[in-house]
């Protein structure tokens, strides 16, 4: 393992609440993100450094593109919403489908699309200090409901995908678990199992938050809490850890026209002395040296 060098940039001082979920739009060559605890989708577009945001009616926690004019698929409080940003500043926000949680308080948090377009997304309980075991990983696709797959989890997070599609990620970031598992992953079925742990995170610095992988098939995730980036090569063994000049890295991902750039979002937590760390809740840009792979649409019609 070792440390790496590599000097993070300051793209955006966004200081948001919770800033989660970043995709590169291609079409746009523009970064997307959310803002969870503000109600809002974010865009950045590195050509022009122009930042714009649209207000929902409800938290949004995780979005994926929909294709082109389609919008965005989101994961928010109570179900899966279609998004479609407005030039006038206004959201569209469509309820694809409702979600029935397992307690009051719960929303979504970190998801993704698979490689072949279904949306999967995990939900939980807003206090995590509760520490129920509340959360489930629901799947979206070309039968317009949810789907349940996995549950038992306090904070699903981490959600990723192998190159080929056949292996996903995913970990349960509560500081009494810290962990993160793979799946054999049904390509066809979009079906997980086998479920083993991938790394054992608790010895680490950083709670395991958001993530990606590269063409290199390697897993990039967030250190929550320790102000790094982790490197993880396909076998779990950690490669490097690159630095960002905040505690709360949320999640990483690929973007740039060579998809060799790592956008970090992160974390500007409320009733903290910020004075070591101004800049939290900023928009981060790494260049490690490796390329990312573009991320896959959810169909219209799903």
């Amino acid at each position: 393992m070792s440390r790496d060098i590599t000097k993070a940039e300051l793209v955006l001082d966004a200081r948001n609440g919770t800033g989660e979920s970043p995709v590169w739009l291609a079409a746009e060559q523009a970064l997307y993100w959310v803002d969870i605890p503000a109600r809002k989708l974010c865009r950045w577009t590195p050509a022009t450094g122009q930042a714009s945001s649209w207000l929902a009616p409800e938290m949004l926690a995780c979005i994926a593109p929909m294709g082109t004019a389609a919008g965005w698929i989101a994961g928010a409080e109570s179900g899966i919403f279609r998004l479609q940003p407005q030039a006038d500043g206004g959201l569209g926000f469509e309820r694809l489908a409702p979600v029935s949680h397992a307690m009051e308080g719960m929303r979504f948090n970190d998801g993704r699309c698979d490689r072949q377009g279904r949306f999967l997304a995990g939900t939980m309980l807003m206090n995590m200090a509760a520490g129920a075991r509340v959360g489930c990983v629901y799947s979206y696709g070309k039968s317009s409901e949810l789907t349940k797959l996995l549950d038992g989890f306090i904070t699903p997070n981490g959600m990723a995908f192998s190159p080929d599609g056949r292996t996903m990620y995913l970990s349960d970031s509560h500081p009494s678990v810290q962990s993160v598992w793979a799946f054999d992953y049904d390509i066809e079925t979009g079906t997980p199992s086998n479920r083993r742990l991938f790394i054992d995170m608790n010895p680490l610095p950083g709670r395991p938050d958001g993530a990606a992988v590269d063409a290199d098939g390697c897993y990039w995730i967030c250190g929550n809490d320790a102000g790094l980036v982790h490197r993880f090569t396909p076998d779990g063994k950690l490669d490097r850890s690159l630095a960002v000049p905040v505690k709360k890295p949320a999640m990483c991902a690929f973007g740039g026209a060579g998809l060799d750039t790592l956008f970090v979002t992160s974390i500007r937590p409320e009733g903290v002395d910020l004075s070591d760390q101004p800049l939290a809740g900023g928009v981060f840009a790494l260049r490690p040296g490796v390329r990312g792979l573009p991320e896959p649409a959810c169909p219209q019609s799903a």
